[in-house]
């Protein structure tokens, strides 16, 4: 009997030598970001002092495609790129549905996550532009510890905020992250005027990403050498075109499979996986080579595009940065304590936010249980434990090739397992012990 293929493999030279940016492509302009005083657009150059020039460029860019740096891309294969694309058989067969379910697993690098995918280049940016020291933010750990490796890879020092509630839940994180050489701080934290501030308010307060944001902005804002600046993980453009190799990689792998996508799904917190893997198949589907639904999956606990208001707010809590039309709960939003800590954003990035409003993606949203027993099937199925903010997607495939089942569809159901969650057993742990929130 033939051996069922349940992996799709990639040559190191099938590895993008492009970004893909949707910002060529929307059918309106992308708002652009405002002066919170003003409330006129900002210009390129007062991102400077924050972000290395060749970053501040592709954020205001509206070029189709931006070439790869050889030496980023050799930095991608040394991470593991191409990542393989998993038809998820055992799964199929435990939901007894018709639909042909596969995950793209970025979880296969030594970050655990898709992080790097932007880290990597944005550590070579600010390399070649003589910066030190990049201070930036983390939720649940996975970009903390995705630019802790980049910034090892190119010589430079980084020191990561990590939300307080996520520090304590997954502290092998903290342990990942200094071992690459990066330091690391509890948000809110003592080092900065404004984590001193909130700590003054609220000594026990749980954190939030915005508080986290405001933080390494502060310290880069405030540092007399001018040698220091920020980089973030998600929400801007730059972020989610980077993760486009993603999505590109996906277009290979289908196409050997003869396959087109009728669902892509992902997680969205602030929009970097889920942009990673549907931006250039949204690209197709304009170009009318799929007609996929594209579904981005939130928690009911911080349901930014689901309940939130699409009008302009700050990117953080303390108010420093410019305003960015996106969906918003609003910049002193706190979220719940759930393990996804990737997830707890108050706001979506302007590109995921403005396709959302043009019906382009579909949000969905689910509570804290659904997605760990969701999680825990994968697992028993297909043996992977998937990342709390991946196990939301793993969700929505559920519910999706449960109605392929019942309306009998073999539709090509397609999702990003964005991480691994191996740094997040405490919550499964919980979960399996019924004491789950």
């Amino acid at each position: 009997m033939a051996v069922q293929r349940v992996k799709i493999l990639l040559s190191e030279d099938d590895v993008p030598k492009e970004f893909y940016n949707i910002a060529a492509d929307l059918k309106t302009p992308l708002a652009p970001p405002l002066h919170p005083g003003t409330k006129e657009p900002v210009p390129p150059e007062a991102f400077y002092p924050l972000f290395p020039k060749e970053v501040v460029r592709q954020e205001y860019s509206t070029e189709r495609f931006i070439p790869i740096p050889e030496e980023v891309r050799e930095a991608l294969l040394r991470s593991g790129r191409p990542m393989p694309l998993f038809r998820a058989t055992r799964l199929e067969a435990h939901l007894k549905t018709p639909a042909k379910i596969y995950f793209k697993h970025e979880g296969m690098n030594p970050c655990g996550s898709h992080k790097p995918n932007t880290a990597i280049a944005q550590a070579y940016y600010n390399m070649k532009e003589g910066t030190d020291t990049i201070y930036t933010e983390t939720g649940a750990g996975q970009w903390g510890t995705a630019l802790a490796y980049s910034t090892m890879l190119f010589g430079l020092k980084c020191e990561v905020f990590m939300v307080r509630v996520s520090f304590d839940q997954k502290p092998y994180r903290k342990a990942m992250i200094e071992t690459y050489g990066a330091k690391i701080h509890a948000s809110p934290s003592p080092h900065t005027s404004f984590g001193k501030k909130v700590l003054a308010e609220k000594p026990d307060h749980t954190g939030s990403l915005g508080i986290a944001i405001s933080e390494a902005i502060e310290k880069v804002a405030t540092d007399p050498t001018h040698k220091s600046k920020y980089s973030l993980g998600s929400v801007l453009n730059h972020v989610m075109l980077h993760q486009t190799v993603i999505g590109q990689e996906v277009r290979q792998q289908l196409a050997l499979a003869d396959e087109t996508p009728d669902y892509v799904i992902g997680c969205i917190g602030g929009g970097s996986n889920f942009a990673g893997i549907s931006f250039p198949l949204i690209y197709d589907k304009m170009k009318g080579k799929n007609n996929a639904e594209f579904i981005a999956v939130e928690p009911e606990s911080c349901p930014s595009t689901t309940k939130g208001k699409f009008e302009y707010d700050f990117g953080d809590t303390a108010g420093m940065t410019p305003l960015l039309k996106m969906y918003t709960l609003g910049k002193d939003y706190v979220p719940s304590a759930i393990h996804a800590g990737g997830l707890r954003y108050h706001g979506m990035a302007p590109t995921v936010s403005h396709l959302v409003a043009d019906g382009m993606i579909k949000p969905v949203a689910y509570n804290q249980k659904e997605v760990f027993e969701a999680g825990v099937l994968f697992a028993r199925t297909e043996g992977i434990i998937p990342a709390p903010e991946s196990a939301h997607a793993i969700k929505a495939t559920i519910d999706k090739a449960l109605e392929c089942k019942r309306k009998n569809e073999a539709k090509t159901i397609v999702f990003n397992l964005s991480g691994h969650g191996l740094l997040d057993l405490g919550g499964y742990q919980q979960y399996l012990d019924g004491k789950l929130a």
